[in-house]
């Protein structure tokens, strides 16, 4: 019963195959933001405005945090998939092993790092101090909870690259059901952002279980034993090979987000409410591309580890369509929408009027962001994540950044700031375009070269047996 969960990539209908795959993805993603604007209402109708100033204030940080992390567990994903296509299964148990142990070391490195230097890291942000105390108690709570934060995300990536991506979602759910509950609790025993904290870290600790539960149980190649729970020297480097990369990439694009954010700060608090208010909606947007992309990482993997290098194409191809009908259909939806979608959360005209202007932009246009995702996944998971770094950087953060600062300086209006999104992301995908057909040439003449060599193994085995 536990193979069944397992989805085989490398044969059938892709489409197909990466719609059903997509789904529970993109459901899982929204659950995520809707969770999080959960912790952050239950503070503010039950707690105070500064409650949720103090959460708020550790948004860029922890964000930073959970996207290293992640980007890291892009390793695994790429790597076991591979494994999966491969039909090993024994180097797919140590690559699990692997994992698992590179999760908790991880882990316990951000609590030794995070928990004596939180007050640092928020006064190096400019905290207000009228909000340290409660923000520094909140963050290192949340830096204790790391070892139990990566053990869920690296065991969903495990469980997603070998096609089971309805588990994760299954226990995401009964985790974030779980913080709303324990969330609401706690305030009502007298605490405030520590609880929300607290809560938060109990959730995850009940998607975590559940996770480690499946990876033991299960008889497949997403099987966690005991005895392979150690740093195997080739398993660890091949998933360290994409995640670095990975990890490097995730800095670079929340380093931009910040200079970014440094010219949002001139139109003052209005600007930054703006932004703010539009990002609860585009984000929205953002998670079902980023979930296309992510699939596109698994299917690509296992089709790399299959030697099928005619499916890994069509599935590049899928991912882009799906990318362009689904985040197209949502994103118009949204702009043509945006004025009553931002005017749900924010009250003042010039907020609305501004965050109209950023909804507008980005919802009808993330297709483009979601593309360029799905593209740079899609080199990774060939085993190029060095070229998908330096493209990405150059295209998304740097190119992003002086065609920022020109045009701003030319014409410093609010819409400037996100024009330059869509242009660094026609910018990103026009050099994937040059580079993917090279990086597919030298991954398909290496497959051809293994399956030739395979074929002579098999036909001088053959001759010793006669």
């Amino acid at each position: 019963m536990q193979r069944i969960r397992e989805m085989d990539l490398t044969n059938g209908p892709i489409l197909k195959k990466l719609l059903i795959y997509s789904i529970p993805l993109i459901l899982t993603n929204i659950l995520q933001i809707l969770f999080h604007t959960t912790d952050i209402a239950v503070l503010g109708i039950m707690v105070s405005d500064e409650a949720v100033g103090a959460v708020s204030a550790n948004g860029g940080l922890t964000g930073l945090i959970v996207g290293l992390f992640v980007a890291f567990s892009v390793g695994t994903n790429v790597v076991l998939a591979r494994k999966v296509g491969e039909k090993d299964i024994d180097s797919a148990k140590r690559t699990v092993g692997t994992s698992i142990l590179i999760a908790i070391i991880s882990g316990f490195i951000l609590v030794a790092i995070g928990v004596p230097l939180a007050e640092v890291f928020l006064k190096l942000m400019n905290c207000d101090t009228a909000i340290l105390g409660m923000a520094t108690k909140y963050l290192r709570i949340y830096f204790l909870g790391m070892p139990i934060m990566m053990l869920y995300n690296f065991s969903a990536s495990i469980l997603r690259a070998t096609g089971d991506t309805k588990r994760p979602l299954i226990f995401l759910a009964i985790g974030g059901v779980a913080n709303v509950i324990l969330n609401i609790c706690f305030i009502l025993m007298g605490m405030t952002v520590e609880g929300v904290a607290i809560g938060t870290i109990l959730s995850q600790a009940i998607s975590a279980t559940l996770s480690l539960i499946t990876l033991f149980k299960t008889k497949g190649y997403g099987n966690l034993n005991l005895k392979h729970l150690k740093l195997y020297k080739k398993e660890l480097k091949e998933i360290l090979h994409i995640a670095v990369p990975s990890a490097l990439q995730s800095v670079a694009f929340n380093i931009s987000n910040v200079l970014i954010q440094s010219t949002i700060n001139t139109f003052e608090s209005v600007g930054t409410s703006a932004n703010g208010t539009a990002v609860q909606f585009d984000n929205i947007i953002y998670m079902i591309g980023n979930a296309i992309a992510v699939a596109t990482t698994t299917f690509v993997g296992q089709n790399v580890g299959a030697k099928k290098p005619d499916r890994i194409k069509k599935a590049i191809f899928s991912a882009v369509l799906l990318c362009c009908t689904i985040e197209l259909a949502i994103g118009l939806t949204f702009a043509i929408f945006a004025k009553q979608l931002v005017g749900i959360i924010a009250d003042s005209e010039e907020v609305i009027r501004l965050a109209t202007i950023r909804l507008t932009i980005m919802a009808s246009l993330y297709f483009l962001c979601s593309i360029m995702e799905t593209l740079a996944n899609a080199v990774r998971a060939m085993g190029k994540p060095v070229v998908s770094l330096i493209i990405s950087i150059l295209g998304a953060s740097v190119f992003r950044i002086i065609f920022l600062k020109i045009a701003f300086y030319f014409v410093p209006e609010f819409y400037t700031i996100y024009i330059s999104y869509p242009v660094s992301w026609i910018f990103t995908i026009v050099a994937y375009l040059i580079f993917l057909p090279i990086v597919f040439k030298k991954v398909k003449g290496k497959m051809i070269t293994e399956i030739e060599r395979e074929k002579l193994t098999e036909e001088a085995e053959e001759l010793t047996k006669e």
